[in-house]
């Protein structure tokens, strides 16, 4: 019988980048920076959320949060009237940066309703997870690193379905996450993209592509020329000028850059003696960099830690 824990479930869910580079809309990594959901059900009807770390004071309180959104799509697909709960999110991933915190958001709601259904994760496949985050979030890049972790490459059948294939990345690749003050909406950063690229463009595109899942999983000297671009991110400098050009001086200084999803954030892949032109190219700036492991896991319960 459906029943619904009346237990605290708490989850946490990765950051993303996604595109890295010429895998646009497809290629996804995993980040070791996460949001943290906890939710309880109540006796009370509606929900109470609070938001600790990004987004507090900016994101809505009720129903209409994203999170929330999720977690009442999962309910429905389950079958389970949406009870009432109390929902914190202790946010760690940045909002409007290009690190996948819709993705995270969504994909963790859902995640998380579906561990607050006793039966829940028998009857909801993580393909399942997938097919119905896409009903929100179009491409499946963000989502399928946030759900599974690791380096994925994910597409969209004709029909719609997604689908994902889920990598191990190699122990040389030390992601490195550049961001900015700005941010850059990624509806605004699609809408500058062109109908129609030259076939000489989407050629290079469809070899780095290729090249870039033997840089991530075999070897990483390989990522200067496979995280090579030439369909998304000259085509939105305007909306990111300070980040391209970021990227464009580490790539001048030996450093695999890309611009993270939509922008404005850079991921890089330093190797130990880049670290000081890294330093050189970001001091006295107002860019924060730190250096992020990939995350092996995706978006999981994990236990609720005892109070001290």
């Amino acid at each position: 019988m459906t029943r619904l824990r009346r237990d605290a479930v708490r989850v946490v869910v990765p950051a993303s980048s996604a595109n890295l580079g010429p895998g646009f809309d497809s290629a996804g990594l995993a980040l070791a920076v996460y949001d943290e959901l906890i939710a309880m059900v109540t006796d009370d009807e509606g929900v109470l959320i609070e938001v600790a770390g990004e987004g507090a004071g900016s994101v809505p309180l009720d129903d209409s949060h994203l999170v929330a959104r999720s977690m009442r799509s999962a309910f429905e697909w389950l079958g389970v009237p949406t009870p009432g709960y109390i929902l914190r999110c202790v946010n760690a991933i940045p909002h409007g940066r290009g690190l996948g915190s819709s993705a995270s958001a969504i994909i963790g709601g859902i995640v998380l309703a579906r561990a607050m259904v006793t039966d829940g994760p028998e009857r909801m496949s993580d393909s399942d997870v997938l097919q119905l985050a896409l009903q929100t979030e179009k491409h499946p890049d963000n989502l399928s690193a946030a759900l599974h972790g690791g380096f994925t490459v994910a597409w969209l059948e004709s029909d719609g379905f997604g689908d994902v294939v889920r990598m191990d990345v190699h122990a040389d690749v030390r992601p490195v996450v550049l961001v900015p003050p700005n941010e850059v909406a990624t509806v605004k950063a699609r809408a500058m993209l062109p109908d129609v690229v030259p076939f000489r463009d989407a050629t290079t595109n469809v070899s780095r592509a290729a090249l870039l899942v033997h840089a991530l999983t075999v070897d990483p000297r390989r990522l200067m020329t496979a995280t090579e671009d030439r369909l998304h991110q000259q085509a939105r400098a305007e909306a990111y000028p300070e980040s391209l050009a970021m990227v464009e001086a580490l790539r001048a200084a030996g450093i695999p850059a890309v611009i993270s999803g939509a922008g404005p954030s850079v991921l890089s892949f330093v190797l130990p003696e880049a670290d000081a032109a890294v330093s050189a190219l970001t001091a006295g700036s107002a860019w924060q960099v730190q250096q992020v492991a990939v995350s092996a896991h995706g978006a999981r319960e994990v236990p609720i830690p005892p109070i001290a």
